[in-house]
């Protein structure tokens, strides 16, 4: 299977990109680099795309699994290198859980089952950096 994205210049540091979703996003440098900082970083994108892939992981397996979960967020905190081409040589991956009754071995589980099986995002960033998981639980 291909994915084809087409991403277009806007002019000065913009860019307009489409998804096969039909969505688009625009993304565009903040004014430190000659962007009027008014569209998303393309580095900062790529931690989005790793937290939202395993997230609908996640999402699905909490579904299946019939989990109560109030509130589910997952907080990504990256390093990114000195020297340029600057990349994330380490990222935290922190899945944050929040209910009255959790399941704690079953959402531990979903979050072991898309890091180490689903989630080909993460894969793809085990190439390059370190990933430090971690799940958190918060009762309320």
């Amino acid at each position: 299977m291909t994915n084809h994205i087409t991403t277009k210049w806007l002019g000065e540091m913009a860019f307009e990109s489409n998804n096969p979703s039909g969505e688009t996003i625009k993304i565009d440098a903040g004014p430190e680099s000659g962007g009027s900082g008014e569209g998303l970083r393309p580095k900062a994108l790529m931690l989005s795309s790793l937290a939202g892939c395993s997230g609908l992981d996640v999402a699905s397996l909490i579904k299946k699994m019939k989990l109560d979960v109030k509130e589910f967020k997952i907080e990504t905190i990256a390093n990114l290198t000195d020297e340029h081409p600057k990349y994330y040589d380490s990222v935290v991956i922190e899945y944050h859980f929040t209910g009255s009754d959790l399941n704690e071995e079953k959402l531990k589980k979903a979050v072991d089952l898309s890091v180490e099986k689903y989630c080909g995002v993460m894969e793809m960033f085990r190439k390059f950096a370190k990933l430090d998981i971690k799940i958190l639980y918060h009762n309320s």
